[in-house]
């Protein structure tokens, strides 16, 4: 029973060793993803705010302007932040996994993990104030939106610090 044992152990290992290599070969291309995946979810996060200060500013919550709003909101919410929403998490988690790149002891990988969350949490509120463009209910002021979309700036600002300082 103990060389069976044994043999299993091996095999669980060398599976381990294989996609431990795996990452380590492939990291430089998982880094560039996750990295093109970011600026693309932060231009989303950044822009549809700014729709939003127009859209409450300028459209009524009714009309062929309105409708275009509607549109382009749920285009740039469904089609690029979503997406990118998705690969950055997917992409930076095969980076957590990665031997040798986060050092879990240090701060910073809990405060960029934090940060992430938060500005995941912010991209779900966008989604809920788009619901609510189309469905014609009462929005928030501009002011309100040009005011949260300072969010998205400061969580980026601790995450790039986090990063590059590595503290």
């Amino acid at each position: 029973a103990s060389d069976v044992y044994k043999r299993q152990l091996l095999g669980r290992q060398s599976k381990e060793s294989e996609m431990t290599d795996l990452l380590a070969i492939a990291y430089p291309w998982i880094k560039s993803i996750h990295i093109i995946s970011v600026i693309s979810w932060m231009a989303g996060i950044f822009y549809l705010p700014r729709l939003f200060v127009h859209h409450s500013e300028n459209v009524k919550l009714s009309g062929e302007t309105h409708d275009l709003f509607c549109m382009m909101e749920m285009k740039l919410l469904k089609v690029i932040m979503n997406p990118a929403m998705i690969s950055t998490w997917i992409f930076g988690l095969l980076l957590v996994v990665t031997p040798g790149i986060v050092d879990w002891s240090n701060v910073w990988p809990w405060l960029k993990m934090i940060s992430v969350i938060a500005m995941t949490a912010f991209h779900m509120w966008l989604g809920s104030q788009r619901k609510r463009f189309v469905a014609g209910e009462d929005v928030l002021e501009g002011r309100r939106y040009r005011m949260m979309n300072e969010v998205p700036t400061v969580l980026m600002i601790v995450i790039v610090i986090s990063v590059v300082v590595k503290f």
